[in-house]
């Protein structure tokens, strides 16, 4: 029968979660450091209002050193790692209990040494460690001294003895076979009798209470949210509210709907004299932008929500650019816009599944004006205040300014301080430029009704104060770009990937946001549409990672190409549709190109086909035996030719002929 041991010092418990903590803790900080890693490495816009705003990002995620801010995956790498240092610290100090028995190591005598030499050491030892030869100290009692004597003797007899060696040998014990002994990684305390009724009331709550409404809290609370990270009745909000021809006003205001459920409730007061100050401000600087907004926002009863009502105050107030001084106020303003990316996805869901393309842009470059800190108006001269340290009388001043190169350029000649800035921020500036837009089919030449197609467009970024200078290539260097750029060009279409790999690492990590309260990475939408019917043919496609133009580029390879599969159209025809380049980050640097897609009868494509390869040449062998057959050859056209002023000659002799014999 076997011998249960419990762990009375906790030893193999501690062992176990050693290796527990170790299998979870290092990758997570080896994730953790390696991500701050990488935001140390960020390269993108160098300006100094981008450089004081990622300084303020950092002081606000870091905390200051009195009152560190810490997240909770910090919180738990400090306590995983506090228990395991704790443990290890345990377990070094610990006895081990469980060794092998070994009568050589306990004489301190070695394995080879002859049974003389065990008797003689024996009795060196006994002479020594005897019990009446030691007399106890406060280190050692009499219990101590008798102990290692009797394990002496054991040891010496189990290599003496006969059959005590025998048993030793055998049995790894000189007392002979033992009972089977399990050990128990439990302390011997929780399974006392005494101590049952705490470890039943413990196991309890753990998996009748608190598993149970860990669970439950985890299932209702995803009910209430869609698979887009929204509240349900945000989304219901959205649905209900967004039109076929909704501005920008009606969008924001829709957007002002969600706060309601979005927010917490403690950040909800009925009355707050900064909140006021900053609508009075607004109201002023707005004007019936703001009112309309108030309006949309509203509900059914007529009334604006408290919460809706601060959400909106403090996005307007980023968009006009007022400083908000209280730093609750601050913070809770910086939580709404960095939660406005994916309230602003969700909406842009609703209208892309009614393919409504009109409030699908409004929405997609809506993300465009809160990167930038501009009021959502269309008004081409506003775009200019993205630059740094420019507002609305810098550009009113700079009457012949148009281009955001003009902008720089009047700056220079004035010697303006901010002219070094504004280079600075156009130098990695998110214009895009389309190097090529197609439609292609793998395998086939033309595009048939309902077959796979894909759209695919080849993208660079060009600075606006940059001049892309390209040398002139020869023939031979142009016959190698021309073929370079096939193969990597059919290896892409035939890939799984939606996305060219890169070759050219020069790109934009870090966009011109200085005032968007969080890291910025620009990228953009590519929206395939119909805009004489107000229709989005193929959804949205989000971008990134666009290279900059590069004339040094193996082959003058510098862009980069992206796909998006769709269903070409049942039926024949010609399509005439548009494609939409959009920025989440940069204000007015959206593009359009035509673009035409022609469907053709696969019957009509085969017929072409057999008539351009199935008439072969009259001179041809193939040629004359298909005139034997009676089938079709072509013939030249020098002999149709011949043929005709031969026959024309004849009948002009005939007719000479006619004539002498009458």
């Amino acid at each position: 029968m076997a011998q249960y041991n419990y762990d009375e010092g906790g030893g193999m418990a501690a062992y176990f979660l050693i290796t527990i903590l170790a299998l979870v803790l290092t990758p997570m900080t080896l994730s953790s450091v390696k991500g701050k890693s990488a935001k140390k490495r960020i390269a993108g816009c160098q300006c100094q209002p981008c450089l004081e705003q990622h300084s303020r990002i950092a002081q606000r995620e870091q905390g200051s050193i009195f009152a560190p801010k810490l997240s909770k995956r910090t919180y738990f790498l400090i306590a995983g790692w506090s228990l395991f240092a704790f443990l290890c610290y345990k377990v070094a100090g610990a006895t081990v209990e469980n060794s092998v028995y070994n009568p050589f190591e306990i004489l301190g005598i070695s394995a080879a040494a002859t049974e003389k030499e065990i008797k003689s050491h024996y009795k060196k030892l006994s002479r020594l460690y005897h019990p009446d030869k030691v007399k106890p100290s406060v280190n050692e009692t009499v219990e101590a001294i008798q102990d290692r004597f009797v394990s002496l003797t054991k040891a010496y007899k189990s290599l003496t003895d006969e059959n005590i060696r025998k048993n030793w040998e055998l049995y790894g014990n000189p007392d002979g076979r033992q009972e089977m002994s399990m050990g128990i990684a439990l302390p011997k305390w929780i399974v006392e009798s005494h101590n049952n009724i705490w470890v039943l009331g413990f196991y309890g709550l753990l998996f009748g209470g608190a598993l149970p409404a860990l669970v439950g809290r985890w299932w209702f609370g995803n009910r209430q949210r869609t698979k887009d990270g929204v509240h349900a009745k945000s989304a219901a909000a959205f649905f209900k509210s967004l039109k076929e021809e909704s501005p920008m006003e009606e969008v924001v205001g829709t957007l002002g709907k969600a706060f309601q459920f979005e927010t917490p409730d403690a950040s909800a007061k009925k009355s707050d004299v900064a909140i006021d100050r900053l609508e009075s401000e607004i109201e002023k600087k707005a004007g019936s932008k703001w009112s309309e907004v108030r309006k949309i926002a509203k509900d059914m009863d007529g009334k604006l929500h408290v919460k809706r009502r601060r959400a909106l105050v403090l996005l307007y107030a980023h968009f006009l650019r007022i400083e908000v001084s209280d730093p609750k106020l601050q913070d809770e303003q910086a939580q709404i816009l960095l939660q406005l990316p994916v309230l602003l996805n969700a909406l842009l869901n609703v209208s892309t599944s009614r393919n409504w393309l009109i409030p699908t842009l409004v929405i997609m470059r809506l993300h465009a004006y809160l990167a930038q800190a501009l009021l959502p108006v269309e008004n081409q001269r506003n775009r200019l205040t993205q630059l740094p340290s420019i507002q609305n009388k810098d550009v009113e001043s700079l009457n012949d300014a148009k281009t955001l190169t003009d902008v720089a350029q009047a700056l220079e000649s004035k010697n303006d301080d901010r002219a070094g800035d504004v280079k600075k921020a156009l130098e990695r500036w998110g214009a895009i430029e389309v190097v090529d837009a197609a439609f292609k089919v793998i395998g086939e030449r033309v595009v048939t009704p309902s077959s796979i197609v894909f759209l695919v467009v080849k993208l660079r970024l060009v600075p606006p104060n940059k001049k892309i200078e390209r040398r002139e290539l020869t023939v031979e260097e142009t016959k190698k770009a021309i073929k370079f750029s096939d193969e990597k060009d059919d290896k892409f279409l035939t890939s799984r990937n939606d996305t060219e790999e890169l070759d050219n690492e020069d790109i934009l990590t870090a966009a011109h946001a200085p005032f968007w309260p969080g890291e910025r990475k620009p990228s953009w939408w590519i929206v395939l549409a119909d805009d004489k019917l107000n229709r989005v043919v193929v959804p949205p496609f989000k971008l990134t990672d666009v290279p900059f133009a590069n004339p040094n580029a193996e082959h003058d390879r510098d862009y980069r190409s992206y796909k998006i599969q769709f269903q070409a159209p049942q039926n024949v025809g010609i399509f005439t549709w548009k494609i939409y380049l959009v920025s989440d980050t940069f204000v007015g640097e959206d593009v359009t190109k035509d673009i035409v897609l022609k469907i053709e009868e696969p019957q009509a494509v085969e017929e072409a086909d057999e008539d351009e390869i199935s008439d072969p040449d009259e001179d041809t062998l193939a040629g004359q035996m298909a005139a034997m057959r009676g089938g079709k050859v072509k013939k030249h056209a020098e002999q149709d030719e011949e043929d005709e002023s031969s026959t024309d000659d004849d009948q002009e002799d005939d007719d000479s002929s006619d004539s002498d014999s009458d």
